[in-house]
Formats: structure tokens, C-alpha cells, sequence
């Protein structure tokens, strides 16, 4: 995906669209992907409290859904880390070719002036990237937590085994709720980060 980006991106550069609007398109994308991925894991947690509450006999279709759903969860994952590789490619481009027009100003002035300006959106864009990466990374036990869970039912398809893992519900609610909040703080930084792009003039 991140290859057929890149390709994408060359493409919107040839037609005149600016690095500046390909970043914002990109954060977007990242943005959305968290969105996306968020969802999934409250729909997988909803659907692992079914199936501790679960007194039935029907197990085996039970593991199936639950499976279903942590496969969603781990393809979401991906989609983020690829969108998030997205955005640090464009940015790592945009900088350095802003960089390198720095010196195409006759005017000391406006010179320091964009390269002042260069700085801080540097500044911005990183913090918004960092946010990004800290919620990724909640993401990682979160799904390591829910595979350990899928695994255990199906090698223990009775009720009993079931049961046992109430215990377990607590953590891994507590575990999303806190990858829920992470997210929700990134997706924040990267709506101020779009405002900011949108009227910025390079």
C-alpha cells in the first residue's frame, strides 16, 4: 500500500499539486485509519463480552465470530502503520525540499522568515506523528491480549473455560479504554495539525 502511495503521490506532483496538500491528504488517511481502527476494537471488546457471558452450547460459532473480529482488528493495525509511514515519507519530503529552496531567496529577510516557519511546522508535525506512534504502540498489547483470548477458546471450547475468563474481560476493557483515549488524542493533534497546513503559505 505504502508502495502504491508513493506512486500516487508522484503522480499528484506531476499534475502540480502541492507536497503541502499531499501531507494534509495523508494525515487524513492516518486519521481515518485510527478512526477505523478504534471502532474495531470497541466491536471486538462487545463482541469477547458475549462470548464470556455465553451460557449456550453453540461455542464453536461463538469462537468463530470472535476470531472474525480480532482478524479485523489486526488488519486495521496494519492499515495505521502504513498510514502513519505515509505521512512521515511526505513530511520527510516536503522538509526537504523546502529546505532546499531556502536558499533560492535573494533576501536575507524572507529568507529567515520561511525558514523560521519551516521550523515550526517541523515542530508540529512531529508532535503530531509522536501522538500517532503513542497510540500505535497501545494498540500492540491490546491485540497480543485479545490473540491469547482467542486461542484459549479455541483450545477450550466449554463453557466452564468460558467462564474463567471474567477476570480477563476487566484488563482488556481497561487495556482499550486507554488505547480509545490515546486515539481519540491523536486524531485531535491531527485535525489541529490539517487546520494549520490548510492555511499555511509556503
Amino acid at each position: 500500500m505504502t508502495g502504491c502511495s508513493r506512486m500516487m503521490d508522484s503522480t499528484k506532483e506531476a499534475f502540480g499539486v502541492q507536497k503541502k496538500d499531499i501531507l494534509v491528504s495523508r494525515v487524513q488517511s492516518a486519521r481515518d485509519a485510527q478512526m477505523d481502527a478504534k471502532e474495531q476494537f470497541a466491536t471486538a471488546l462487545d463482541e469477547f463480552r458475549s462470548v464470556v457471558g455465553y451460557k449456550g452450547t453453540l461455542l464453536d460459532e461463538k469462537y468463530k465470530t470472535l476470531k472474525s473480529q480480532y482478524d479485523k482488528c489486526e488488519s486495521r493495525t496494519r492499515t495505521v502503520e502504513n498510514r502513519i509511514e505515509d505521512v512521515r515519507r511526505v513530511a520527510k519530503s516536503l522538509f526537504r525540499e523546502w529546505e532546499d529552496e531556502l536558499d533560492q531567496y535573494s533576501s536575507p529577510a524572507l529568507r529567515k522568515s520561511s525558514e523560521t516557519k519551516l521550523e515550526a511546522t517541523r515542530v508540529k508535525c512531529d508532535k503530531m506523528i509522536a501522538a500517532m506512534e503513542k497510540a500505535r504502540d497501545k494498540i500492540y498489547p491490546v491485540l497480543a491480549a485479545f490473540r491469547d483470548q482467542v486461542l484459549f477458546i479455541k483450545h477450550n471450547l466449554n463453557a466452564q473455560a468460558v467462564a474463567s475468563l471474567e477476570g480477563e474481560l476487566g484488563v482488556i476493557e481497561k487495556e482499550i479504554s486507554l488505547l480509545i483515549r490515546e486515539m481519540e488524542n491523536s486524531m485531535a493533534e491531527a485535525d489541529t495539525f490539517i487546520r494549520q497546513m490548510q492555511i499555511l503559505e509556503i
